[in-house]
């Protein structure tokens, strides 16, 4: 099967490695092209400028879910024009208490191309087909729980 990698780069800026006084920022390099600055999210103290992990997470799931979605439309003969996601990661504790990505809302818009017309609940049954055979939410299936709105 195949092999997916990044490059991460985190270096300590301070003079010392100690607890809640430490930068988490650092880069993600993705396919040697594509430099990516990271932090914790705003709630444990990271820049909210950078995109953080749990984004991140957020940001595969949308894309993986979108890229489904348009190859069974394809097949379906269902011509999109566009497609566009906000998604929402929610931060909480999982089952064991633990801090963790509980749910992931998406909420994607899908236009056609002028004179096609499906009804919302072929186009629902469409995108829970997509959910389903999603590599990232198939990862994430028995931990958190996703939403397509």
């Amino acid at each position: 099967m195949s092999e997916l990698s990044i490059q991460l780069h985190w270096e300590r800026v301070e003079r010392e490695l100690q607890t809640g006084k430490y930068s988490n920022a650092h880069r993600v390099k993705f396919n040697d092209h594509y430099d990516l600055a990271v932090d914790a999210a705003p709630d444990w103290g990271g820049d909210p400028a950078n995109t953080n992990p749990e984004q991140a997470l957020a940001a595969a799931l949308s894309s993986c879910h979108m890229m489904t979605f348009l190859a069974l439309a394809a097949k379906a003969g269902w011509p999109v024009a566009s497609y566009a996601d906000h998604a929402v990661a929610h931060l909480g504790k999982n089952s064991r208490g633990q801090m963790s990505v509980t749910r992931i809302d998406l909420h994607p818009v899908v236009r056609f191309d002028t004179g096609f017309v499906v009804d919302d609940a072929k186009l629902a049954e469409m995108q829970d087909r997509a959910h389903r055979y999603c590599f990232i939410a198939n990862t994430l299936a028995d931990s958190v729980e996703v939403n397509i709105l």
